[in-house]
């Protein structure tokens, strides 16, 4: 009811949230995972992703307060840890990147917001209170209260972390760093071809010199 301001009454968020849905069910499939019953687990998981659409393992530790917001195609693997608080929007992949039966996938920390089709690759950390932009994706650790945008994703600011815990979903807020980048390539340009202008106009100058002096020498000689 915190996170969404769609949301008119706690009825409506019941039946009809599946990213509500998708956290029940999956806690019953952990419990029977914990308990050695994986066949059972996963059948549990597997209708979880029929009804809802999410897909997350029975093996995944999901915290408190975990909202998954509309929530279609998102996926969760075996290993993932999601702390409390945490948001994810339509499209998210906590995925693995190894094929070995350790630890493959990532640790999402308390606060953290990721935005709609962010990939979150291998057995990383993405520290408390961080933002992972849309269409990142992160393959390397990130800092606490960082902003992370980009393929592969990286820094663009680091925010001071959250007083409560309650994201910042001021998406528009995340700058392009390409268009940054580029801004800075066009400023830097026009600043050369200015002084290639000036530079060229001072060589005109000197090259003049001599050629008015011949014609003042030649006019003097027929006068």
């Amino acid at each position: 009811m915190q996170r969404d301001p769609a949301a008119r009454s706690v009825a409506e968020v019941i039946i009809c949230y599946p990213g509500v849905h998708a956290i029940w069910l999956h806690r019953l499939a952990h419990a029977l995972y914990r308990v050695r019953l994986f066949l059972l687990a996963r059948i549990v998981s597997h209708i979880s992703r029929q009804i809802t659409g999410i897909e997350i393992h029975p093996g995944a530790r999901i915290g408190r307060r975990v909202v998954i917001d509309h929530g279609m195609g998102v996926v969760i693997g075996e290993t993932a840890i999601v702390a409390d608080d945490v948001l994810l929007y339509q499209g998210v992949t906590l995925g693995g990147t190894s094929l070995n039966r350790d630890r493959r996938h990532p640790t999402i920390g308390p606060r953290v917001v990721l935005g709609v089709g962010a990939t979150v690759l291998g057995a990383i950390e993405v520290g408390e209170d961080a933002r992972v932009g849309a269409g990142a994706v992160v393959t390397r650790p990130v800092d606490p209260g960082s902003v992370v945008v980009g393929v592969p994703a990286h820094p663009i600011a680091v925010r001071q972390p959250a007083p409560i815990p309650m994201p910042n979903l001021e998406h528009a807020m995340i700058s392009d760093p390409v268009a940054d980048a580029m801004r800075v390539l066009l400023e830097r340009i026009e600043r050369l071809e200015a002084e290639l202008h000036l530079v060229r106009g001072q060589q005109s100058a000197r090259s003049g010199v001599p050629e008015v002096l011949e014609a003042l020498a030649r006019e003097s000689a027929t006068g």
